[in-house]
């Protein structure tokens, strides 16, 4: 048996998610039901580095699977692309040793998350980035609320209420916020991510960019670990997976 190492691209919109789900579409299944078919009907099992929600898409997530068909990697990743549906692209494949753990090995991963911020959004968008009815925030605000989270904490606060990860502690490397044309996109890049964490810290920065809340009272709502000082959870569909990274050697 090989082990793969893949690098996937995603269209959130009609998953239900990630990971397998009884009688729902999800990544997962749906790379599995391919494999499955190339290795004539035998069972196969992909892990990612992490899983996603229904309608969250990304640009570069990380799978590995074993594999016994001897096929070069490039015609490998031609073989999976014909076969995957559309909204599902392989865009890297490569032979790893044994021991790589898709999961287990990252050492951190980067998300984007975007708004849309034209008074009129185009349909053709409205999937990938939310609708703010032309509303323009504050970007100089939410930049200074971000310096306080950046660094080690316990992100309690940004954790969904019903999570069963008891260490919520995790470091934050890089936050922060630019304007591409209309639209506002906010970067995050950590060692790792409590369910719903980087949804609720988009929710919370966008609320400081309207002036709901002011940029200072960051360091106090995370000193706070309660959930209910943090503001709202921002919409899925606008958020992406967009790198997970690993240690080189």
């Amino acid at each position: 048996m090989t082990r793969i190492k893949a690098i996937i691209s995603y269209d959130g919109t009609q998953f239900a998610g990630y990971q397998v789900q009884p009688g729902k579409r999800t990544v997962q299944l749906e790379i599995e039901k391919v494999l499955a078919k190339m290795h004539k009907g035998a069972e196969m099992k992909i892990t990612a580095s992490g899983r996603t929600d229904a309608r969250v898409h990304a640009t570069g997530q990380t799978i590995h699977f074993d594999t016994s068909l001897v096929i070069p990697s490039d015609s490998y990743m031609k073989a999976l692309n014909v076969q995957l549906p559309r909204d599902i692209r392989v865009l890297q494949l490569e032979e790893v040793a044994d021991d790589f753990h898709a999961r287990f090995d990252a050492v951190g991963k980067r998300y984007r998350y975007i708004w849309d911020c034209r008074e009129v959004q185009s349909p053709f968008r409205r999937h990938y980035a939310v609708e703010t009815n032309g509303m323009k925030p504050n970007v100089t605000a939410m930049n200074d609320a971000a310096r306080a989270i950046v660094g080690q904490h316990d992100f309690s606060c940004f954790c969904a209420a019903n999570t069963s990860v008891v260490d919520k502690v995790r470091t934050v490397s890089g936050l922060d916020f630019k304007w591409h044309h209309d639209e506002l996109h906010m970067t995050i890049t950590g060692d790792g991510f409590l369910y719903n964490m980087v949804r609720i810290i988009a929710g919370t920065l966008w609320e400081v960019g309207m002036g709901k809340r002011d940029s200072g009272s960051i360091a106090e709502t995370i000193a706070s670990q309660d959930r209910n000082q943090a503001g709202k959870t921002a919409p899925a569909h606008g958020l992406y997976l967009e790198e997970v990274f690993y240690n080189k050697n």
